[in-house]
């Protein structure tokens, strides 16, 4: 037997596991502008379809095939609601402006559950990633007028400020979350200007994955030393008694030191030779690499890669 299934959802998300992995998966695509004409042509000439001797003019199948997004079933509805409108007018050709009323306004394809949610918002970071400001704002627009919920696009803002901007441009971070609470405070459509502001200004910041580099690296050495102690000179010692243990014995307090650093064990004794964080080489980052350089140099730790 042969099951054939057809759905507007991801399959990968929405069909049970196991049944995906015993199936061929086939991605059908929207229409070409030429292949939504060439289906209006055929529901012209078929007399069913209840055109009737309405006319059309030239133009008007090329502006239907361009606003639907290549959904041929909207295309064939706004054509039977365009002759609807121009019989109910006394005409008997269909014009332009017939379509631009039966379609209201341009088509937005776009499935806040289904694929093109995902990659939509795949496209907005990425864009800013890139630093294509004018991608950038085209992706973000998509959602607003797609009635995507604009504090999930405010929460990506925010984590892709630390995640692809980080300490390049450190205030980038601050404008994301201003512009959350903008979205927060006052909603749509007036908080597109804060996501527009957010957007344009972390497409145009200079870029560093430092920060998600160190997270992976942190993780590492933490999987590489399991249960590692606490060096002593840096334990609590705020109950009576426990100096007399060792703890807290030894500590340096830097800001007995006129540069604020004093050379010192921070990390257990099973990482104290290892590195985490690479400073980037651009934006304000550039100079972090040099200040890190000094103070390293002062705690005595291994010149970094």
């Amino acid at each position: 037997m042969i099951l054939v299934g057809a759905t507007t959802e991801n399959p990968f998300f929405e069909v049970n596991s196991p049944l995906i992995s015993r199936c061929t998966v086939f991605r059908t695509e929207s229409l070409d502008p030429d292949d939504v004409i060439g289906v209006l042509k055929r529901a012209i000439s078929d007399k069913m379809r209840g055109i009737g001797d309405v006319a059309v003019a030239p133009e008007v199948l090329g502006t239907i095939a361009e606003r639907v997004g290549g959904d041929a079933r909207l295309a064939l509805n706004a054509l039977d609601v365009s002759a609807a409108i121009v019989r109910g007018a006394g005409r008997n050709t269909i014009e332009a402006n017939d379509v631009t009323e039966a379609l209201q306004r341009r088509v937005i394809r776009y499935d806040k559950g289904g694929d093109r949610h995902y990659d939509v918002i795949s496209a907005f970071i990425k864009s800013i990633r890139g630093s294509d400001v004018d991608a950038a704002m085209y992706w973000l627009h998509t959602m607003i007028d797609a009635g995507e919920d604009p504090k999930f696009i405010a929460r990506r803002l925010v984590i892709l400020a630390s995640e692809d901007v980080g300490l390049a441009d450190p205030k980038g971070l601050s404008i994301a979350i201003d512009a959350f609470r903008a979205v927060e405070l006052i909603g749509l459509p007036e908080g597109a200007y804060a996501l527009s502001h957010a957007t344009l200004y972390l497409a145009m910041a200079p870029k560093s994955n430092s920060i998600k580099i160190a997270i992976g690296h942190t993780k590492d050495l933490l999987e590489a030393t399991p249960g590692a102690s606490v060096p002593p000179h840096l334990r609590s010692a705020a109950i009576e008694g426990q100096r007399a243990l060792g703890d807290g014995v030894g500590y340096l307090y830097p800001h007995d030191h006129p540069d604020g650093i004093l050379p010192q064990q921070y990390l257990p004794d099973e990482a104290v030779d290892r590195t985490v964080y690479q400073a980037g080489e651009h934006g304000d980052e550039a100079a972090l690499r040099e200040r890190l350089r000094r103070i390293d140099a002062r705690l005595g730790k291994l010149q970094r890669k």
